[in-house]
């Protein structure tokens, strides 16, 4: 069980107050009991800090706290007064030691459990598991310490790299190459064809588009339950280094996606999209086919997006553009109701000028 002083030292950060206190778990303010650590990011939960039996709290920077609680104190004077741990930022000091409580994943030995179906040609690293009804295609190769969970399906001639956790019910279908260090989660599918169909006016039936290339995830990608990368038309769809993909998102045919991006829930992004490095993408958003998402962009939630975006910019609405103009056009929008009756109460009062002027 780690220590006060343990947690400390991982983050890198001073400690005000007893570094010995053991540390079992890690709670909000208010759920914290006498052996949690806690966090405070916001000066909003002051009130919960003065009252919770942490042992020990995470403190943001930009907290102003009250003068008897910098010494290790939240008040009370006491013994049970919380050890602090000043940050800069509160959010990535928990993710940083979340890691010391989370509860292990159930790992079966190393190797092919009895219940699964792996070709005689596939390849497995030193290390690498594979679960009960799993299959695996001819010719697959999956690399070390790679753990491919129950249920899940891995085509022909996919390659899989060292690291992985491919979690129950993943359908990776032929052809599909993964990098090193990729989480999918339970239900995601990856290489599916995409959405291609040509109306035939003789026929007057929709003609199915082959869809020929592939999909390529780069290292250290996570992707979400349920969501769905398209397999290309021609070379490859491709999810650059770093990214994460939220649940239910949807990646359509030879989108190209840059490093280290972001998409909250119920993205969509259509066909031969490109995107630079380190977008950001609210829920439920839209980008139809063809455009170009410049590096840095960051678009709101619930926006449609129909044009490119430049580097650094940050837009949201339907049609999504330029943020701040888009809340300008709210305010006024909400201001409508109240203009067409002013305009309405100008119309009657010329009309009645008119009606005088020419009696």
């Amino acid at each position: 069980m780690p220590t006060v002083a343990d947690i400390a030292a991982l983050l890198n950060v001073p400690v005000s107050g007893d570094t010995s206190r053991q540390v079992s778990g890690i709670a909000t303010l208010t759920d914290a009991g006498p052996t949690d650590v806690s966090f405070l990011s916001s000066g909003e939960y002051l009130e919960q800090f003065a009252a919770t039996r942490a042992t020990a709290v995470i403190v943001d920077r930009s907290v102003r706290l009250p003068a008897e609680a910098k010494s290790g104190g939240n008040g009370d004077g006491g013994k049970s007064a919380p050890a602090l741990m000043l940050v800069d930022d509160s959010d990535l000091a928990v993710a940083l030691v979340l890691p010391l409580f989370a509860p292990p994943i159930q790992m079966p030995p190393v190797g092919i459990d009895p219940a699964a179906r792996v070709a005689p040609s596939a390849t497995l690293g030193e290390g690498a598991r594979v679960g009960p009804f799993v299959q695996i295609g001819e010719r697959t190769r999956i690399g070390r310490n790679t753990f491919v969970h129950a249920g899940a399906f891995v085509g022909d001639d996919v390659t899989i790299g060292d690291d992985c956790q491919i979690f129950p019910n993943v359908s990776v279908r032929e052809r599909v190459t993964i990098g090193n260090r990729v989480i999918l989660n339970s239900g995601c599918v990856i290489g599916t064809d995409g959405f291609g169909y040509k109306w035939d006016p003789k026929r007057k039936q929709h003609v199915k588009i082959p869809h020929i290339g592939t999909v390529v995830i780069e290292d250290d990608v996570e992707i979400g339950s349920c969501t769905c990368v398209d397999r290309a038309k021609f070379a490859a769809t491709r999810v650059g280094r770093g990214t994460k993909l939220d649940n239910q998102v949807q990646i359509g045919h030879n989108a190209v996606l840059g490093p280290h991006c972001i998409f909250a829930g119920q993205v969509g992004i259509a066909g031969s999209v490109t995107l630079g490095a380190g977008v950001v993408i609210g829920g439920q958003t839209a980008i139809v086919e063809h455009l170009n998402i410049a590096d840095g962009a960051r678009i709101a939630s619930c926006s449609a997006v129909y044009r490119d975006v430049e580097a650094g910019a940050s837009v949201s609405g339907i049609p999504a553009d330029e943020h701040n103009g888009t809340l300008r056009s709210q305010v006024a929008f909400r201001k409508l109701p109240d203009l067409i009756k002013k305009v309405r109460e100008l119309e009657r009062e010329i009309k009645q000028l008119r009606s005088m002027q020419k009696s």
